[in-house]
């Protein structure tokens, strides 16, 4: 028994370092590329050393492309309200739903997963023209307001809470606070680990977004950094080696916010209360 035990844990560390080794090339080779030529990287040579080492690239999205840090600028301004509007009121959601008792709550709870259901790209007309009616194309809050909440994240909220200690909340009840107050002060510190869980999967869905940009942005100097990138193709050139000097900035943040809130992502998504 020993012995097949061994085998197995054996063979699962061979498949998992495997398909590590299979998803990080592809990665490492885009990190080379940041640093290489256009003509090295067009040659078609599979190199992760480049041959001429250059900085150039960056310098050259940084410096020359005025637009960049612009771009740059406008992903951090929605991502960052937008992400912290998300937490915000889809953890008030997802509280009231677990633990307020009013009527209807059975029914709004239904509505929630059956917006679920509904692929984003059938609601993208309605969004654009509402967003036209309201005057809020190429503007901050055309990109935050129509996604400052969202359906999925208020029920992975709603499992959390329904786990927690209600102990914790009658007690605080006990020592005067309001709901609301026992909501900011006492639950919402506790529910660091679905928070950060949240936090993570809604940045990246700011940060990554193409298609929203792509119908609600037309002005250059509103473009998120996906859409800019877009402009480093052309019709019949595409400047890969700035692509890929631009991809390794776009893909930083994302990495810190994942390395930040690591410790309590995997608490996070295992959707339990309390200890």
């Amino acid at each position: 028994m020993k012995k097949k035990s061994s085998f197995g844990k054996i063979l699962l560390y061979g498949i998992l370092t495997l398909y590590a080794v299979i998803t990080l090339i592809p990665f490492l080779w885009a990190v080379s590329s940041s640093f290489k030529t256009l003509e090295e990287i067009v040659s078609g040579a599979i190199n992760f050393i480049p041959k001429n080492f250059t900085l150039d690239n960056y310098k050259q999205i940084f410096l020359e492309q005025e637009l960049f840090p612009r771009w740059l600028f406008n992903s951090l301004v929605i991502a960052i309200i937008g992400t912290s509007l998300n937490i915000l009121f889809n953890s008030m959601a997802g509280y009231a739903l677990a633990r307020i008792s009013f009527p209807g709550r059975k029914t709004l709870f239904i509505i929630i997963l059956a917006v679920l259901m509904i692929p984003s790209q059938v609601t993208m007309i309605p969004n654009y023209l509402i967003l036209r009616e309201l005057g809020w194309l190429n503007s901050y809050q055309g990109m935050i307001v129509p996604a400052m909440i969202n359906a999925t994240f208020i029920f992975m909220m709603r499992q959390f809470f329904i786990n927690f200690p209600k102990e914790l909340e009658e007690a605080a009840e006990m020592d005067g606070l309001s709901r609301f107050g026992t909501f900011f002060k006492i639950v919402l510190p506790l529910a660091k680990p679905a928070l950060a869980a949240q936090a993570i999967f809604v940045f990246m869905g700011f940060w990554n977004d193409f298609m929203r940009p792509l119908i609600i942005l037309s002005d250059p100097s509103m473009f998120t950094l996906p859409l800019g990138l877009n402009t480093f193709k052309g019709q019949f050139i595409s400047y890969w080696n700035y692509i890929m000097a631009a991809s390794m900035v776009f893909t930083l943040p994302v990495l810190l916010i994942y390395g930040f809130f690591n410790r309590y992502f995997i608490k996070g998504i295992s959707f339990t209360g309390g200890k």
